[in-house]
């Protein structure tokens, strides 16, 4: 039979007035997509092999390089788009599973989009966060229902003992991605922005890079099903343990590290042999129940003199609700719940794409259980999946969140131009790569400065907003849905996410 050729998703435009043959393109492509021919002294470019990461189009000296969508693929079909039929043709060549790098790019409803936030009028005034104080510092771990205190000689002490708690600044941090998914530079990047803005990074199923332990006081180690890097000196170096059950882009499945991405370093890292894949199973082999997982809650405190907070991770599903119920019954001091938008180095296309729920209905509805059973206290919850903006999270934290985890968003703040390549290992910005010739494109020391930037403008914007709404202090808005109301929603919708309609008085 006649084979069908997959259509090029990029078409590489080049300038010949303008392009002087200078082969930067031709020596910074990892995709080899550019090819000089020294007889003709020209650089031609190869289609077929282009992700579009942008990377040769950003270099060129004279731009002469532009990187377009090819929109004339196939017949216009609603049913049948271009990457259905694209998607079959390849496994119709190999027989394999189809894999993808960063989150859930279906154009599901955005419902942050869809969410308004309240402003002070006269009744209430607004707040000048210029010229008064706003606090948006956060503590993430169990609380007590309520304190006691001592009065001792006009002094007041605090008689509740208070379980080990993680203090944030800001109520952002840096999401799970592991030593291997991505370079040691990222990872440095952001280990030292962390430690300079006050917050945590967590350092995904990977284990921790021996540069990196000098910023344990800004860790969140990750112990996953494979159990990789996982020791006492990885234990006690941390600042809080996260035991990782499911993540948005790929719930109910494992972890999958291609070989050509474990180097030395990386293999010393995870445990491992160096240049095999890194397969951790789907289920934990110890964890089949909620006594189970208290077990193992109890162990890494027990492990770790009672020092720690420890965290569970799961991905937004269906049931999410009695989960987390159960894991904050399990003695987890908090919880991190990754929505089906959340981002990843590698998996598979169909999981990322039709599994999983947003985390806008996860938070909410987790939130609202937690307080109607009586134990909202008992746990803080992160929610995590495709934060953009700091419009997403301040109605994340006003519809539940403690705080949130972002990734994408960093990762595209150091360069990442969403290729969703990352499962390669050839990024051409240095990001999810192995390869010692590309890592070096990411300078941690400019990636420490953008991150910081990008945290820093989010809160400025975060105390705009709070000071908007009359409101000086994060604590306040944490779960206070009155200042939200839903637009384009329908009835069942609102009730989910427990907000009323615009319009719609309080």
């Amino acid at each position: 039979m006649a084979k069908r050729p997959t259509p090029t998703e990029f078409i590489v435009e080049r300038d010949k007035d303008k392009c002087i043959a200078c082969q930067v393109c031709v020596r910074m492509c990892s995709n080899d997509v550019h090819i000089y021919d020294a007889d003709t002294n020209t650089v031609t470019s190869d289609n077929s092999r282009c992700v579009g990461c942008h990377f040769c189009e950003t270099l060129c000296p004279t731009d002469a390089i532009t990187i377009k969508k090819n929109e004339s693929c196939f017949k216009p079909n609603a049913n049948w788009s271009a990457s259905v039929i694209s998607d079959i043709t390849k496994q119709a060549e190999t027989g394999g599973v189809i894999l993808t790098g960063m989150g859930c790019d279906k154009p599901y409803t955005i419902y942050w989009d869809h969410i308004l936030l309240n402003a002070s009028q006269v009744t209430n005034p607004s707040i000048d966060p210029l010229r008064e104080p706003m606090e948006l510092r956060r503590y993430i771990g169990r609380k007590p229902d309520k304190i006691e205190l001592n009065y001792n000689k006009g002094k007041v002490e605090l008689k509740t003992k208070l379980e080990k708690q993680l203090k944030l600044e800001v109520p952002i941090m840096f999401s799970a991605m592991s030593y291997g998914s991505i370079s040691l530079n990222t990872c440095i990047s952001l280990a030292k922005a962390s430690h300079e803005l006050g917050i945590f990074y967590n350092t995904g199923e990977g284990g921790l890079h021996k540069s990196l332990y000098k910023y344990g006081k800004n860790t969140i180690i990750q112990i996953a099903s494979g159990r990789f890097g996982v020791h006492p000196e990885y234990l006690k170096t941390g600042a809080a343990i996260e035991i990782k059950i499911g993540q948005g882009a790929k719930p109910g499945i494992g972890g999958h590290l291609p070989g050509e991405k474990v180097s030395k370093e990386v293999s010393e890292a995870r445990m491992i042999p160096e240049g095999t894949d890194a397969i951790s199973p789907a289920p934990h082999h110890d964890i089949y129940s909620i006594e189970d997982l208290r077990q193992l809650i109890y162990a890494l405190k027990e492990a770790t003199d009672y020092e720690k907070p420890v965290g569970v991770k799961i991905a937004a599903v269906h049931n999410v609700v009695p989960i987390a119920s159960g894991i904050a019954r399990a003695g987890a001091d908090y919880i991190a719940i990754d929505g089906m938008r959340g981002g990843t180095g590698a998996a598979p296309k169909v999981i990322r794409d039709n599994v999983g729920i947003p985390i806008e209905f996860a938070i909410a509805a987790v939130d609202a259980r937690l307080r109607e059973e009586g134990i909202r206290t008992n746990v803080s919850l992160i929610a995590a999946g495709g934060f953009r903006s700091s419009g997403d999270v301040i109605k994340a934290i006003a519809l539940g969140a403690d705080a949130v985890y972002i990734a994408t968003s960093a990762l595209i703040a150091l360069g990442c131009s969403q290729c969703q390549k990352c499962y390669t290992g050839k990024c051409n910005w240095g990001i999810a790569t192995q390869d010692p010739y590309l890592t070096k494109r990411l300078n941690p020391e400019i990636g420490v400065q953008r991150l910081k930037n990008l945290i820093k403008a989010w809160s400025l914007e975060i105390k705009d907003m709070l000071g908007g709404m009359g409101i000086n202090s994060i604590d306040s808005l944490c779960g206070n849905r009155t200042h939200l109301r839903g637009i384009g929603l329908s009835d069942r919708e609102l009730k989910i996410l427990g907000i009323k309609s615009a319009g719609e008085p309080q």
